[in-house]
């Protein structure tokens, strides 16, 4: 275990208010050292509330430089401020929220001190942001339990690396290491996949196969992208958590299996919960401990370490000099790295290649580019879809702003787009 730092800041305070005022609760003292804390009606929130129309998951607070930040988790009936449908933004401390019929007032929690890893490095993971040796510290802590730990955060960012450091970190290092990824598989194939089949079970099925389960017995089970997971094998994989016991496809026999259960996401599932699309027991079983992974361009300080070490691992030292220079650094820094780490990879890879740096694309849209898609060609297809979207996003939100003068009712009316919806993309995109 490394030795950690600790950075002090400030928690989070909220007061339900109804009828009258009831007692204030203070999260700057959370046990998990978190800034942040979620509301709805499902017990797994920090503040559960008995109202029926608020969702099981309805917003999330969290604390930023600014003010206390507002995310509206696709709740049914919205969070207001006011007469303001808010899907995300920043507020002052004071702030009166609207969930269903229950109002509450956010404010300043007591300081709380964060934990901060005191190393630039973990089981192949690289950062010397804050944000990333926190998440350092957190991983160091999770790997020490066997609880299911649900990673979020964007395609590219390193969930699989995270979720190899807790495999590599934990008692279960010695034992096998296996991934599914749910979002690359046919609906129909994803059965056989987790739980294997028999000879015979299906057409085409001529052997016997044993499936992720049984592969990952005594270590680790790795499932990527388990929003994807099709409705139908949802209370199947819940069975199999709660029981540890599961059939092949086409057989009788009960196997018992002891895995450790890490998926990841790149959407927040708590959404998908709140529309019914994704078990709420489910998502209970999987993200008892959740760690957010934190996009590249978040964490731009993290940029010349990342250079280094993707340039040590090549045995391509001399390149440094190309991509570690003040223009080239000032050049990354800016670019939006809608791939992630996976792509700062890439362009690394082929700055040592062909001797220079490749121009760093802009996306489909931005600054003129004569070939905008040239960008993500090489990313892995969710990736590029992801970024080519963004783009889209930002392109027709300015075009948009244009056309209505920059009254943004008039934009939600011309875009046939919630007024709300409308803001939350504007904020997110730094439009005005």
């Amino acid at each position: 275990m490394e030795r950690t730092e600790r950075r002090t800041t400030r928690g989070l305070g909220i007061t339900r208010v109804t009828a009258t005022v009831l007692a204030g609760t203070d999260l700057g003292a959370r046990a998990d050292g978190e800034e942040r804390l979620t509301i709805g009606s499902a017990s797994g929130n920090d503040l559960v509330l008995a109202d029926r129309a608020v969702s099981r998951y309805h917003l999330e607070l969290r604390r930023v430089a600014q003010g206390i930040e507002v995310v509206d988790l696709e709740s049914t009936n919205g969070t207001l401020v006011g007469d303001l449908r808010l899907s995300r933004g920043v507020v002052p401390p004071g702030t009166t929220l609207i969930l269903g019929d229950t109002r509450v007032v956010v404010s300043d929690g007591e300081a709380l001190e964060l934990p901060l890893a005191a190393g630039e490095s973990l089981a192949g993971l690289r950062g010397s942001s804050d944000v990333m040796r926190r998440l350092f510290a957190k991983i160091e802590r999770a790997a020490a339990s066997d609880v299911a730990v649900l990673l979020v955060g964007e395609s590219g960012s390193g969930k699989e690396r995270v979720a190899r450091a807790l495999h590599e970190l934990g008692p279960r290092a010695a034992r096998p290491f296996v991934t599914v990824d749910c979002g690359a598989l046919a609906p129909t194939l994803v059965a056989s996949e987790l739980f294997g089949h028999e000879a015979g079970a299906f057409t085409g099925a001529t052997h016997r196969h044993l499936g992720a389960f049984e592969r990952a017995n005594g270590g680790t089970l790795f499932l990527d992208e388990i929003g994807e997971l099709p409705d139908a094998l949802q209370p199947t994989l819940l069975g199999v958590l709660e029981r540890r016991r599961f059939r092949r496809l086409g057989g009788k026999e009960e196997i018992s299996v002891d895995v450790r259960v890490v998926s990841a996401t790149h959407r927040d599932v708590r959404g998908d919960v709140n529309r019914g699309r994704f078990r709420l027991d489910l998502f209970y079983r999987l993200a008892v401990v959740t760690l957010e992974v934190p996009a590249l361009r978040d964490r731009p300080d993290d940029l010349p370490l990342l250079v280094r070490g993707f340039l040590a691992e090549l045995g391509a030292d001399d390149a440094a000099r190309t991509l570690l220079s003040p223009p080239a650094l000032e050049a990354m820094r800016r670019h939006h790295w809608p791939g992630n780490v996976r792509e700062l990879r890439n362009f690394v890879e082929a700055t040592v290649a062909m001797g220079e740096a490749p121009p760093l694309y802009a996306m489909p849209g931005e600054d003129g580019e004569a070939d905008p898609f040239a960008a993500v060609l090489d990313l892995p297809w969710k990736d590029a879809r992801a970024a080519v979207a963004d783009a889209l996003e930002r392109r027709y939100l300015a075009h948009l702003l244009e056309r209505a003068k920059g009254n943004v009712s008039e934009a939600a009316r011309l875009a046939r787009m919630d007024r709300g919806h409308l803001t939350d993309l504007l904020r997110r995109h730094q439009l005005k």
